[in-house]
């Protein structure tokens, strides 16, 4: 499998890609990986022992008739109760300690136990996920899949390579350079960040953001632009390539170096 190398001019030479860019895509491993690496930058979290415990709600409550502190007659439910004033045998007191009481201990909160485990996968998985990964990017079905706005157009000559030069381009004109080269696909460059329609504005998902083009440079390469991932081989993720069929731009060094670490 060949791909385009884009030069400065438009000029395109070919370069061969890694053999693994043709092999069968998996996605349940890949999946499988994604949950494990999710797993392990995870917060570890738990309740404190005594949260919601730390007031004193007495537990023993008369139920009985014609007794003192009862709480016969009164109308209400037999939970523990704490006092805030009585007169005589008059109380007024509120719910508190249980889960359903306001200011109460959580039923199910998160154990810390859970996040002591570990979540493993295959040494030989691992490697067939990655690999994968990478294969997406240059399988046009499935970069119609993740985009809805491709559905409809052809897509051609994917995964896009830039040469050195390329990439030495001050930001306006490397910006320009893509969008001369990915014509009808300009709005998936840079990130977009918009306002939500409807309820979700009020239930703390107020925008909606485009994850963007993703750069992969060389281990020596520098480049710096805002609204664009660019990762390094030694820094890019299983993360940065989820959902597979993201838009990814390779440098010529980087397919290299990738056919070196993973071919």
């Amino acid at each position: 499998m060949k791909a385009k190398i884009i030069g400065k001019n438009n000029q395109e030479k070919s370069m061969e890609l890694p053999a693994f860019f043709n092999e069968k895509i998996r996605n349940d491993l890949a999946q499988r990986l994604l949950e494990v690496k999710r797993f392990e930058e995870m917060q570890p979290r738990g309740a404190d022992v005594m949260a919601g415990k730390m007031h004193s709600a007495s537990g023993i409550i008369s139920h009985r008739r014609r007794k003192w502190k009862t709480a016969y007659g009164h109308g209400i439910s037999r939970v523990p109760r704490k006092i805030f004033w009585r007169r005589g045998t008059q109380f007024y007191w509120v719910g508190a300690f249980v889960s359903n009481t306001r200011g109460g201990r959580r039923p199910h909160a998160p154990l810390v136990e859970h996040f002591m485990t570990t979540k493993k996968v295959n040494k030989k998985e691992m490697i067939i996920a990655l690999k994968s990964a990478f294969a997406s990017t240059a399988n046009n079905e499935m970069i119609k899949e993740r985009y809805q706005t491709l559905k409809d157009k052809e897509i051609k000559n994917m995964p896009i390579v830039i040469s050195e030069e390329v990439l030495s381009m001050k930001t306006k004109e490397f910006l320009g350079f893509l969008k001369e080269n990915m014509k009808g696909m300009e709005e998936l460059i840079s990130k977009n960040k918009k306002v939500r329609a409807g309820r979700g504005k009020l239930r703390n998902r107020k925008y909606k953001k485009s994850a963007g083009v993703l750069l992969i440079i060389g281990r020596e390469e520098e480049k710096k632009i805002s609204g664009m991932d660019v990762r390094n081989i030694n820094t890019i993720r299983i993360q940065d390539l989820m959902p597979l069929g993201r838009m990814t731009i390779y440098t010529e060094k980087a397919l290299k170096e990738l056919s070196e670490v993973i071919g």
